[in-house]
């Protein structure tokens, strides 16, 4: 007879909490890269899978038999080795997993914790792997059960009062470090998701009025000028020209490789660079000029410890939400998994039951029809919960299990 492998739910990857930023973009995933991971995912056979990937973490969740599985597809879409990713890993299986998501979904995983910017990722990270045919019902429930947790935590505790992220961050540091920063010619690179948040911030914190914005697709900025009259455009042709005339340069693209490298800056041009991307969008070679100040996402993560404080406190509320959405999924996943299985049992012992007290009947003088259901009744109970029992056990297999009960229990 061949032995049946059982699959279990796994979460793997890296985050800042092991690799640094440059490990981090070794293992990142563009967009393209994760739906064809998807894809190949659902080739193999690989049931609910989905992936995180932002500037802080990469991370896989899905069904398969052994880890290592979808390791090797992060592995093979990524530019790090099985090796590298061994030393700085993460690695959870079943409950561990389950427990992982909803702390990243409730935001005790960010790198500045309660950071809320991870649910709109995961909700839309998610929203891909739907569309793709790669999740199931196990991870549609459970993603569910993360979004409620982390509505509740957002709305009942303060683990996300004041405001605070990386592109805010980097706006204090500006704060922090240059006294007359509000007079400063800034240029921002990149508008993405973080270069919109950046340009926002610096509206929102500060009086500065030379702002100046490029990003590679020329229509995003004209579209976006449009609502922020204080910022100015130009164009990815005069890149290396409005870097000659700025003081900071905040950098928020999101490609591959380094986008601004020495040969777009000048000797001796005094320039601050915040690095807001992963991978880093800096050549680390820039940081050889003696006036230039290169500053990457981990060290901006390190800044807002006030704010942190105040949300510290509030992290056992957090975990107590956590744990009634876990308590409740974990209730539908038993009962999803063993409901048919007890009431097959349950119908077979019944069945047994009830042809025996039919020949008892024709046996027995006098026989007490109703003291023996009482008393088989009870049997059948005792005997099923023992199989709840049994079937609850995380070693367990539900699908050899149910082959045992058919094969000793079939009419």
């Amino acid at each position: 007879m061949q032995e049946h492998r059982q699959e279990h739910f796994y979460n793997i990857g890296v985050s800042y909490k092991k690799a640094d930023a440059n490990t981090r973009g070794k293992f990142s995933l563009s967009k393209e890269n994760q739906i064809s991971l998807l894809k190949l995912s659902k080739e193999r056979g690989y049931k609910g899978v989905f992936i995180i990937s932002t500037c802080n973490r990469t991370e896989i969740s899905g069904f398969a038999e052994r880890p290592c599985q979808l390791i090797e597809l992060l592995c093979e879409f990524s530019e790090g080795t099985i090796q590298e990713f061994s030393k700085v890993s993460n690695v959870y299986k079943n409950q561990e997993a389950i427990h992982q998501l909803f702390r990243i979904g409730t935001g005790l995983e960010s790198q500045i914790l309660g950071d809320y910017e991870i649910v709109g990722q995961l909700r839309q990270s998610y929203k891909v792997a739907k569309s793709l045919k790669t999740t199931n019902a196990y991870s549609e429930r459970l993603i569910n059960s993360v979004l409620q947790a982390s509505k509740r935590v957002k709305n009942e505790t303060r683990l996300s009062s004041g405001t605070t992220s990386v592109s805010y961050a980097a706006i204090q540091y500006l704060i922090k470090h240059l006294p007359d920063y509000n007079s400063k010619n800034i240029l921002v690179f990149g508008l993405g998701k973080m270069g919109k948040y950046t340009c926002k911030n610096l509206a929102e914190y500060t009086q500065n009025k030379s702002v100046c914005l490029i990003n590679r697709t020329e229509e995003k900025t004209t579209e976006f000028v449009k609502e922020h009259a204080t910022i100015r455009k130009s164009v990815i042709e005069n890149l290396s020209d409005e870097i000659e005339k700025a003081d900071v340069l905040i950098v928020s693209t999101g490609a591959d490789k380094p986008t601004i490298t020495k040969e777009l800056i000048a000797k001796n041009k005094d320039l601050l660079i915040l690095d807001l991307s992963m991978p880093e969008n800096v050549a680390k070679d820039v940081a050889d000029f003696k006036d230039v100040t290169l500053v990457n996402i981990d060290e901006l993560s390190k800044i807002t410890h006030e704010t942190l404080a105040v949300r510290q406190q509030e992290v056992p509320y957090a975990e107590a939400i956590i744990e009634t959405h876990k308590a409740e999924f974990n209730e539908w996943l038993n009962h999803r998994r063993f409901t048919p299985a007890i009431a097959a049992l349950k119908k077979s012992l019944e069945n047994i039951t009830t042809d025996e007290i039919n020949f008892q009947k024709k046996k027995i003088a006098g026989f007490d029809e109703s003291q023996a259901e009482i008393l088989t009744s009870r049997f059948i109970q005792k005997i099923t919960t023992q199989f709840v029992k049994h079937l609850k056990d995380e070693e367990t297999s539900v699908t050899q299990s149910l082959q045992v009960i058919n094969k000793v229990f079939k009419s």
